[in-house]
């Protein structure tokens, strides 16, 4: 019975020591040539670390000519790095002579960007197209172009530097002022590295994480005649304008119209009014005998007289009448 015990205890400690001990991965750099410590393997999984996402980088990057060590790919590893991304991007530095420190690549890893990509950009410059960008010349045209930006990553400004988004604003700004101050569009169609010249000067890649290497015009396209459609918009809101303010003049003589109308017809009431009082006094002018009679019979024939002559002056001379005869008006 003591032997069994003590046989299972030794195997119980094996089974333990294997599983809690790496011997494979400790096996496997010794076998590279690369001293790993076995108090360093139990360390990390003291420090819950896994020793592979360690060993592993730190070999590749011993035999890639890269001088690092497992305590800095450690930190990197549990402040949240890609340990093997970074161990890439030094090695392909290192193979392109691209200076490039460990401390530098884990803070770009660190900041969210991909270090072994942009050592790869550097090394092979990226081509990003530009959507197309509508421009209008000083003729009123509108010019449709697309470019074709060629940019290099620059490690040095990988930490804090503005993106992809950036560099295609800042073209498409660069390409509408370039066209805005042309004097016609047909100069920008007849001259169209004019653009790219112009915009590559005014250094739109300052303060990002590019180099822009180059900017080519890859199209341009002629669109609609801004101008002519600006000035109809503009005839027809003067248009409408005037007609508002027509309306409103010809209702304001409307109004005064036909108050003018009702001052006369009230006028005329007066008159009328007036005019019934005639007989009235005249009854009581020969009440009073203050009028005779023969008075009263000569404001008749007056009256009448008067009478006859507008009636004559209503009536005017018709040459075209069938009977030759004067009509009334």
């Amino acid at each position: 019975m003591t032997w069994l015990f003590l046989l299972i205890l030794i195997v119980v400690f094996l089974v333990v020591f294997f599983t809690f001990v790496p011997v494979g991965l400790w096996i496997s750099a010794l076998a590279a040539g690369v001293d790993v410590g076995i108090v360093t393997l139990i360390g990390m999984r003291l420090r819950r670390v896994a020793p592979s996402r360690i060993i592993l980088p730190f070999i590749k990057a011993q035999k890639g000519g890269v001088e690092t060590t497992i305590d800095k790919l450690e930190a990197h590893y549990l402040a949240g790095g890609n340990v093997d991304n970074v161990v890439d991007a030094l090695i392909a530095a290192h193979r392109a002579d691209i200076p490039l420190p460990f401390e530098r690549a884990a803070a770009i890893d660190l900041a969210g960007r991909n270090v072994l990509e942009a050592v790869q950009m550097s090394v092979n410059p990226k081509v990003i197209e530009t959507p197309l960008i509508s421009a209008v010349a000083k003729d009123g045209i509108e010019l449709k172009a697309k470019a074709r930006v060629t940019v290099r990553a620059n490690i040095e400004r990988l930490v804090g530097g503005a993106g992809e988004a950036t560099i295609i604003a800042r073209v498409g700004e660069g390409i509408v002022t370039t066209v805005g101050s042309s004097k016609s569009h047909a100069e920008v169609l007849e001259n169209p590295d004019t653009i790219s010249k112009v915009v590559l000067q005014k250094g739109l890649d300052s303060g990002t994480a590019f180099e822009i290497l180059s900017i080519d015009i890859a199209d341009v396209d002629v669109g609609r005649n801004i101008g002519a459609r600006l000035q109809m918009d503009q005839a027809e809101a003067d248009k409408n304008i005037a007609q508002a303010k027509a309306a409103e003049r010809r209702f304001a003589a409307q109004a005064r119209e036909q108050e003018m109308r009702a001052a006369t017809q009230e006028m005329r009431a007066r008159v009328v009014e007036a005019e019934a009082e005639v007989p009235k006094a005249l009854a009581e002018a020969l009440r009073q005998g203050n009028l005779g009679a023969m008075d009263f019979y000569s404001l008749q024939n007056l009256m009448a007289d008067t009478e006859m002559r507008r009636k004559i002056g209503d009536i005017r001379p018709d040459d075209d009448s069938p009977t030759g005869k004067d009509e009334p008006r």
